[in-house]
């Protein structure tokens, strides 16, 4: 069993920056596959990024990409998603999530999890 918490979230103006995290309880942190995924209102949750459970590898959506970082340090049994020049429609609730590690590109889907936080609010201002 995984326990995920997120935190981090908050109010930011555009081309601001917020950094979220996730703080996962058990000591089989570091054998998980982690990712961030994200739900604005009437949307369906989507991927926002991955990282292999040896942080060697990572992955983001395309809307994402060059603006977040996904990092973990797994003596804290702890995973990051540093988000920088945030826009409007960055706006959701972020959630963390545990998987079995697989290769990095299949970790899109929501159904390679087993394990999912309750989620922190982001919103940004335009």
């Amino acid at each position: 069993q995984v326990q995920l918490v997120e935190s981090g979230g908050g109010l930011v103006q555009a081309g601001g920056s917020l950094r979220l995290s996730c703080a996962a309880s058990g000591r089989t942190f570091s054998s998980y596959n982690m990712g961030w995924f994200r739900q604005a209102p009437a949307m369906q949750r989507e991927f926002v990024a991955a990282i292999s459970w040896s942080g060697g590898s990572t992955y983001y959506a395309d809307s994402v990409k060059g603006r977040f970082t996904i990092s973990r340090d797994n003596a804290k049994n702890t995973v990051y998603l540093q988000m920088n020049s945030l826009k409007p429609e960055d706006t959701a609730v972020y959630y963390c999530a545990a998987g079995t590690p697989r290769y990095i590109a299949t970790m899109t889907a929501q159904s390679k999890y087993d394990y999912w936080g309750q989620g922190t609010q982001v919103t940004v201002s335009s």
